[in-house]
């Protein structure tokens, strides 16, 4: 069987932990009979040698910035057969100014709202919120999410602006707040996948900390999502 080939691509805000976070996920791969290629930028999406040899490829670099040719080079890998999977800031919040990338990954993160003001002390912890993310019928068929039950987190609880082209695995519920000014519950996507062209894209919106990227669920969730977006997967 020939050997499946991943591209970690890492940086961007380091609040995030882009090193961290990726090596936990860097064991899995290895086991799975993936040679891993760790690249600190994102100039390796321009090469087009390179992208055409890679199976998946798993980026973690949030905010930050894309040249033009990067996310060209990157949007013609997807719709070749690469899969393209992450999470949290890493994919959704990543090249803020590139529509092109949006389009590709479906979904943008607006904001995680935060805790009554008079609770805040001015930490990360005042955007941390108790919240269930539900999978949804689809989810509960998926080989991503089958066989996990709905799960609670106390971390940031992302609400994310989306199209129609995403397949939602599962969903959170922002309430309602005296302090803040929506005047309904909005249920954003958590979990999702994307196909474009030949490509697969995963998404899971968790993941601001090390400690929520090793929930069981999470960590589930990612790992499968690695395995499901993957080129070869793809062909199935």
């Amino acid at each position: 069987m020939t050997q499946r080939r991943a591209l970690v691509v890492r940086g961007g805000w380091e609040g995030h932990q882009p090193v961290r976070a990726t090596e936990l996920f860097l064991p899995f791969l290895a086991d799975n009979g993936y040679s891993v290629r760790v690249e600190e930028s994102t100039e390796v999406y321009a090469d087009a040698d390179a992208m055409a040899a890679t199976d998946l490829v798993v980026q973690c670099m949030t905010m930050a910035e894309i040249t033009a040719d990067q996310v060209a080079g990157l949007r013609a890998a997807v719709v070749a057969g690469t899969g393209l999977t992450g999470w949290h800031g890493g994919i959704v919040d990543a090249f803020r100014a590139s529509s092109d990338y949006l389009h590709l990954v479906g979904g943008q993160f607006a904001t995680h709202p935060g805790r009554e003001p008079c609770e805040r002390r001015g930490g990360e912890e005042d955007n941390f919120l108790p919240h269930t993310v539900t999978v949804t019928d689809l989810g509960r068929e998926h080989p991503i999410t089958a066989g996990i039950a709905d799960f609670e987190l106390v971390t940031e609880q992302y609400w994310v602006l989306h199209d129609d082209l995403v397949d939602v695995l599962a969903t959170t519920v922002h309430p309602t707040r005296d302090w803040h000014p929506w005047h309904r519950p909005v249920t954003s996507p958590a979990i999702w996948t994307r196909r474009w062209g030949a490509g697969r894209v995963v998404v899971t919106t968790p993941g601001h900390s090390l400690d929520v990227l090793e929930h069981p669920s999470v960590r589930t969730v990612i790992e499968r999502g690695m395995l499901w977006a993957t080129r070869t997967a793809s062909a199935s």
